[in-house]
């Protein structure tokens, strides 16, 4: 981890590795780690508060609604007609619309941090409910897999087609859907897809380079991701002045790499004698 991290920052990310390898990992407690880690002013209460909101919401639905397409709808009337949760164009620009308590706050937020919502509010009322990772656009399912019902929380969870699934997916990648796109992610899926949404955010604002850091730093934590996270940390920690730590971690990386890339690794090398250099 970065050096000379508060001791608030250390807290969260303890809490956040040892959920992220629990048995059964919690997605709105992740997610509200993640937020605290990027909003000082949210504090316990406030992330009690976040969940307290959330069983409420789950009680607001009407009692076990039967088939998931009844599941779907209730939580489309609920959620996207009552209350107002949706997407637009303009939340793609904001950080707020990847953290959980903002989004719950705006009512707005990204595909899949709205479908965090919609997953956390059903799941509480006994919903068959998970997310799916469609390319580009996170939606939500409800019911067997095989037979899956496919709502769209950015579009107030209007209920999607297998045609409107299949336009969603042809937007995005210019190829057809395949079916293994279609399958159900696990929360730590989701929590490592939210991070790539926030380095995404981050990385075209190289202002902000103290939330590409963090996040990829939670990343890290997580029990599976990227072996290249390493060296976009080595790399930020290196923009971001730390050059010992920053070389430390290109020469470690460049170990890793030269096992199935000796080019690769000598150029990672290179990168760390500069690091190094900017020290004299």
């Amino acid at each position: 981890m970065s050096p000379h991290l508060s001791p608030r920052s250390t807290e969260l990310r303890r809490r956040f590795a040892e959920e992220a390898r629990s048995e059964r990992p919690d997605l709105a407690h992740l997610c509200l780690l993640l937020s605290a880690q990027a909003d000082g002013s949210l504090d316990e209460a406030g992330m009690d508060a976040v969940q307290i909101r959330l069983d409420e919401l789950s009680g607001q639905l009407p009692f076990r609604p039967g088939s998931p397409r009844s599941w779907a709808t209730a939580l489309a009337e609920l959620l996207g007609t009552r209350l107002g949760f949706h997407g637009a164009s303009g939340d793609y620009q904001r950080l707020e619309s990847s953290l959980l308590h903002e989004v719950l706050r705006r009512r707005r937020g990204l595909p899949i941090l709205l479908s965090v919502v919609w997953m956390e509010v059903a799941r509480r009322a006994g919903a068959p409910v998970y997310g799916v990772a469609l390319p580009g656009h996170f939606v939500v399912g409800f019911g067997d897999p095989a037979q899956q019902i496919l709502a769209d929380p950015f579009g107030a969870g209007r209920v999607l087609t297998g045609p409107d699934a299949e336009v969603l997916v042809a937007g995005a990648t210019g190829a057809p859907m395949d079916p293994s796109m279609l399958r159900p992610v696990d929360p730590l899926e989701v929590v490592l897809r939210i991070l790539n949404n926030i380095r995404a955010w981050a990385a075209t604002r190289p202002e902000r380079s103290d939330v590409s850091l963090w996040a990829v730093e939670l990343s890290l934590l997580l029990p599976s991701h990227p072996a290249r996270l390493r060296f976009e940390r080595a790399q930020l920690l290196v923009q971001r002045g730390d050059f010992v730590t920053g070389a430390a971690e290109l020469e470690a990386y460049a170990e890793v790499v030269a096992a199935v890339d000796a080019d690769a690794a000598e150029r990672v090398a290179g990168q760390a004698r500069a690091a190094r250099a900017m020290l004299n």
